[in-house]
Formats: structure tokens, C-alpha cells, sequence
């Protein structure tokens, strides 16, 4: 879309012009449906006739401006995304710790402090916690989110597979990513505590042998990474795309890297989020982003593993691993490109305005409050990193 572009009747409709060409037409009527709603107050959709003005009773003629109606728009939904954020940060240190607290003084063998990372306590009873904590601070900015932007199904959740071939290269793109992010940091801080945990309960039984690893390990990658890419990649991201699907993958991408809340893994969840955004983009579908999500978590998972197996190479073992599945991913996507037929089908919509993609991350990022929720993020970031 141009919207600085007079010689076409010199009318500036910010819907009609959007890019619609990277999905499906069900999915685009749906979207168009959504943004063209009077009442939508999150839904960009300025016309203007830059030839005529408005006059107002006791105003006189009134002066629109797409740009303002941009930021204006931009700053209503990253209001909606930074109270997500700080729900989420609460949830996650503040009300999961007396939900513990509450249990421990109950009964139950579980414990915590505000001063831990995690709870520690019985086997079943470390498990469940974790598992209710996870879903709690992902569903409830889920529902918020849902709640406020009202959209249709269709709209919230891209759900049609317009282009198979590109789940293989997401997938691919996700094993070359992984491996590479992995290098600074070889272990997610959660992965390495539950499997600290476990091996310290029952040092002489392998993990696998212990059901409440194995439960939580399933949970994790098939569970919450359904649903953190619904929430990423759902109605928070087709409203953003409302600014261009680069604009949509920058925000999305850094939300969900922040709310990691470690320095350590934070390069990591920006590239896998971007991988998974991109690959829903191009292929038309949510279940992309949540393949690439589980692929980068079983591998965090076989690096841990593979330390309990094999003690005394485990350098050796872990470096061959690494560079195995690098190659695979790498390989993968050049294979893709070689064969593709359409190779210069980028899939990710364009977009210009008045106002530079820069202005409007800029716009973003000073939006209340997400400047207040980026800061805990970053805050519990570094007690983590010190601690």
C-alpha cells in the first residue's frame, strides 16, 4: 500500500489498499470484514479524499491526517499488548509463588521464595506446579487479548495450509536457527533446572525412567508451544499486520524474547520467533509456527540429554549433534530453493505510509505500558543472570 501515491483520484483508503496477496481469499475477506467495522477501535481504516475537507459546525473544517490515525491505532494495540506482557511477568513471579505458598500451607510438599527461580519440594507435586504456572500465565493474557480485539476465528488464527512446501524450509530454517542460537547458551534455564531436579531426586534411575520428567518434557514441547505461538502468533499479530507484516514479526517477535526474562536465552526465542513468524506467513498457517516452536525445544531437550548419556565425551558428542542438525537444516532450505518453482514468491506483505517503519516502532515502543512491562522483563532478566 502507498498511501503518498496521488494519481489514482488521489483517495487514501488504507484497507482497499493493503497488500492481500500473501494469504488466502477466505482469510482476507474475514480480515478486510474485521478492519472495515466503524466500531472496531482497534482496526486502521482512514479514507480520505485529499481534494475535499470537512467542515464541523463550531470547528470548521477539520484537518485528518492518515499518519495520526496510524499512531493512534498503533498505540491502542500495543496498549493491549504491554497490559498482556505485565499479566504475564505478574502471573509468572507473583501470583504462581502464592498459589505455592498457598499449597505448601495446605499440606502439600511444595515450596518457594520470592527470592527462586522455580519451586522445589516432591517430584508430582514440582511437575503440577510448573505445569498450572505455565498454562496460567499464558492463558489468561490469551483470553485478555481475545476478549479486546474481538476477532472472527478465521482472522485470529491463520488456518489454511496455502503452501505445503514452505512448512519443510520453516522446519529446516528452525534446525539451522537452533543450532546456531545454541552456541552461547547450550541450555534453556527451565529445561536445565527440571532435569537438575530430577537427576538429583533419583541419581541412579534415568530421567526417562521417571514418569514426572517425562510428563513435564511432553508438556513442554507439545503443549506450551501450542499455546505461546496462539498467543504470539493469533489476534495480537493479524492486528499489528494491520502495519505490515515486518512491523507484526518485529513486535511479536521481541514481546515474546523479552517475557523469556533471561539474557542468556533472549537471543534465541528472537530468532525462533521470527522463524516461526515468517514460516506462518509463508506457509498460511499457525500450525508452522508451532512445528518450528516444537523443534526448537526437543532439541534443547536432546543437548540436556545427551550430557546423562554420554558423561565422559559429552564435548565430542554434543559438537558432532550440533553440527549434524545445522547441516540437515541448512541443506534443507537450499534444497527448497533450488526446487521451488516460485522462487521469488516472498509471501510477507508490503506496506508504506506517511510515516516510516522506524516512526511506528518507535510509536510502539513508547506506547503505555509497554515501556513498564519491557523494563520488569528486563528487570527479572538480570536478577536472573547475578542470582
Amino acid at each position: 500500500m502507498d498511501l503518498t501515491d496521488t494519481s489514482v483520484d488521489t483517495i487514501i483508503n488504507v484497507v482497499d489498499q493493503f497488500d492481500y496477496s500473501t494469504q488466502n481469499e477466505s482469510y482476507n475477506e474475514k480480515f478486510i470484514s474485521w478492519r472495515r467495522n466503524k466500531e472496531n477501535p482497534f482496526a486502521f481504516n482512514f479514507k480520505l479524499n485529499r481534494k475535499e475537507s470537512v467542515f464541523i459546525e463550531g470547528k470548521g473544517f477539520e484537518t485528518r491526517s492518515a499518519s495520526a490515525t496510524e499512531e493512534k491505532i498503533v498505540g491502542r494495540i500495543m496498549n493491549i499488548l504491554g497490559f498482556s506482557m505485565l499479566i504475564w511477568v505478574v502471573t509468572d513471579h507473583i501470583i504462581s509463588k502464592l498459589l505455592v505458598a498457598l499449597f505448601s500451607m495446605l499440606g502439600f510438599d511444595i515450596h518457594t521464595s520470592f527470592f527462586s527461580t522455580a519451586p522445589y519440594g516432591g517430584k508430582s507435586e514440582i511437575v503440577t506446579a510448573l505445569i498450572v504456572i505455565d498454562i496460567t500465565k499464558i492463558l489468561i493474557p490469551a483470553i485478555y487479548i481475545h476478549s479486546k480485539l474481538k476477532m472472527p476465528r478465521r482472522v485470529e488464527f491463520m488456518s489454511s495450509m496455502n503452501h505445503a512446501a514452505d512448512l519443510f524450509g520453516s522446519i529446516c530454517m528452525a534446525m539451522a536457527v537452533s543450532a546456531v542460537s545454541s552456541l552461547p547458551n547450550i541450555y534453556t534455564n527451565r529445561t536445565r533446572q527440571v532435569f537438575d531436579y530430577f537427576r538429583s531426586v533419583n541419581a541412579d534411575t534415568s530421567v526417562w525412567d521417571q514418569e514426572q520428567f517425562v510428563v513435564y518434557a511432553i508438556f513442554d514441547i507439545v503443549i506450551i508451544s501450542i499455546m505461546s505461538e496462539l498467543l504470539f502468533r493469533g489476534a495480537i499479530f493479524s492486528a499489528l499486520r494491520q502495519f505490515g507484516d515486518i512491523f507484526a514479526i518485529i513486535i511479536t517477535s521481541c514481546a515474546s524474547a523479552l517475557l523469556v526474562q533471561d539474557f542468556r536465552e533472549l537471543p534465541a526465542a528472537l530468532m525462533i520467533s521470527a522463524v516461526a513468524a515468517v514460516g506462518m506467513l509463508r506457509t498460511g498457517s499457525v500450525l508452522t509456527a508451532i512445528f518450528v516452536q516444537m523443534i526448537y525445544k526437543m532439541y534443547r531437550l536432546a543437548l540436556v540429554l545427551l550430557e546423562a548419556d554420554s558423561p565422559d565425551n559429552i564435548f565430542m558428542m554434543r559438537n558432532w549433534f550440533i553440527l549434524a542438525f545445522f547441516v540437515i537444516g541448512v541443506v534443507g532450505v537450499i534444497l527448497l530453493y533450488i526446487f521451488s518453482k516460485k522462487k521469488n514468491l516472498h509471501r510477507i506483505a508490503s506496506y508504506s505510509s506517511e510515516i516510516t517503519l522506524r516512526q511506528r516502532l518507535l510509536v510502539a515502543v513508547k506506547s503505555f505500558p509497554v515501556p513498564a512491562a519491557a523494563c520488569l522483563c528486563l528487570m527479572a532478566a538480570f536478577i536472573k543472570f547475578i542470582l
